[in-house]
């Protein structure tokens, strides 16, 4: 498997695809083996995916430094003293010392952003974290983000897909040289039903997941597809060949502004805020 890398501030080098972990519960460990194994090296989590313990004991049996790791903060811990204890709390979790990417998960606007940021900043000097992003932040937040930090915003991750395209958001981002994840990459397999996903997938002899997840990579995205089952964590990193341009723009074409997961309710203490992706 051959993956192209985004170069983050730091000169780290991220991985353009990705193991996501929201929700496998007992699958995650074996899920993360069958990546490692199958050639990934990149792995995203959160604290609240309530699976760090459990990545943790998967990563301790690969070398760390081959493994591109990120976590993210829950909204309801973006306090100053918050942000430095809930990264130390999954750095003990995961069975590191330091994580590559730490995200802010969802923006909360009953906290400073810049005392969440001094805190971000806090971390990346003592060497906890290589370099620091944000999560779900539209081109306003992302804005603001930028213009507080005290170092730089390497990272938005958010819901991409076919269906939910996202270009003014993607265009800052773009222009801020901010790197973009996709989140739920394949909509959570709706788009398989898509009718131009299902003729490509024919015509080019591929899952849906694959044709959707090559779109990713070539419009610049780095992908964070989740799956439970190995044998589709191995499939979709079967991505070296190539979409025709001409169906590519197909693909393109094929926006709703539809997303697949909503804004959490406006609860900044509840534990549920924060993970829904």
């Amino acid at each position: 498997m051959t993956v192209p890398t985004k170069t983050l501030p730091s000169g780290a080098e991220l991985p353009a695809l990705g193991l996501g972990t929201y929700d496998l519960g007992d699958h995650t460990a074996d899920s993360v083996r069958a990546a490692l194994d199958a050639g990934y090296a990149h792995i995203d989590t959160a604290e609240g995916y309530h699976n760090e313990a459990a990545i943790g004991e998967a990563l301790a049996e690969y070398d760390r430094d081959e493994v591109f790791l990120t976590s993210k903060v829950l909204a309801k811990n973006l306090n100053y003293e918050s942000v430095i204890e809930s990264c130390e709390a999954s750095l003990d979790r995961l069975g590191t010392d330091y994580l590559d990417l730490y995200l802010i998960h969802w923006p909360n606007p009953a906290i400073s952003l810049r005392e969440t940021l001094q805190a971000m900043a806090e971390l990346h000097d003592r060497g906890l974290v290589r370099d620091v992003g944000v999560s779900n932040f539209s081109a306003y937040q992302l804005s603001c983000a930028h213009h507080v930090a005290d170092v730089p915003i390497a990272v938005n991750q958010i819901e991409y897909h076919p269906w939910f395209q996202r270009p003014d958001l993607v265009d800052y981002c773009h222009e801020s040289d901010t790197v973009i994840e996709a989140a739920a990459p394949l909509a959570r397999t709706a788009v398989f039903d898509d009718e131009v996903v299902a003729d490509l997938a024919e015509t080019y002899d591929k899952h849906p997941a694959q044709v959707v997840l090559r779109w990713a990579l070539d419009n610049d995205v780095v992908a964070l597809p989740r799956s439970a089952t190995p044998e589709h964590v191995r499939a979709n990193a079967d991505l070296d060949w190539e979409l025709d341009p001409a169906d590519r723009r197909r693909l393109d074409g094929r926006d709703r502004d539809e997303p697949v997961y909503d804004t959490p309710a406006r609860d900044w203490t509840s534990d549920v805020y924060g993970i829904e992706q």
